[in-house]
């Protein structure tokens, strides 16, 4: 069973959020045919520690505001992998070099994706929901 509605919205809250700091490749999957306890997967890349702290920040404020509870997160004291588990979504922010060792796409390449708006894909960040 593909995710839910509200877990696709949270990803794409999540997806926007990474963006309006300047995240690169974002991208959000559909795990929940894979995993029983989560249903989506963000991923984006931050350029380097400070960056990515940034990206947890801000992802972590707007899911916040939009009602999701911050269950865990692991990583923010390197800052070169971060997770923030937010339930049925799991948010992947990594620094640039660790994301492409670690290939989380590549392991997760039978998963479709989850569109992401515009303002997320084009690299604006703008907050604005399109029309």
């Amino acid at each position: 069973m593909p995710a839910d509605s509200a877990s696709r919205q949270f990803a794409i809250t999540a997806a926007r959020a990474a963006a309006e700091k300047s995240a690169h490749e974002i991208v959000a999957l559909d795990v929940a045919d894979r995993l029983a306890i989560v249903d989506a997967f963000v991923i984006a890349s931050g350029s380097n520690e400070r960056h990515v702290k940034a990206i947890v920040d801000g992802v972590a404020e707007a899911m916040h505001e939009a009602g999701a509870g911050l269950r865990r997160r692991e990583g923010r004291g390197e800052a070169r992998w971060v997770l923030l588990d937010f339930g049925a979504l799991i948010v992947h922010i990594q620094h640039a070099e660790d994301r492409d060792f670690y290939g989380l796409e590549r392991l997760w390449k039978d998963c479709p994706a989850i569109d992401l708006p515009a303002d997320v894909t084009d690299g604006t960040g703008s907050a604005e929901t399109p029309a």
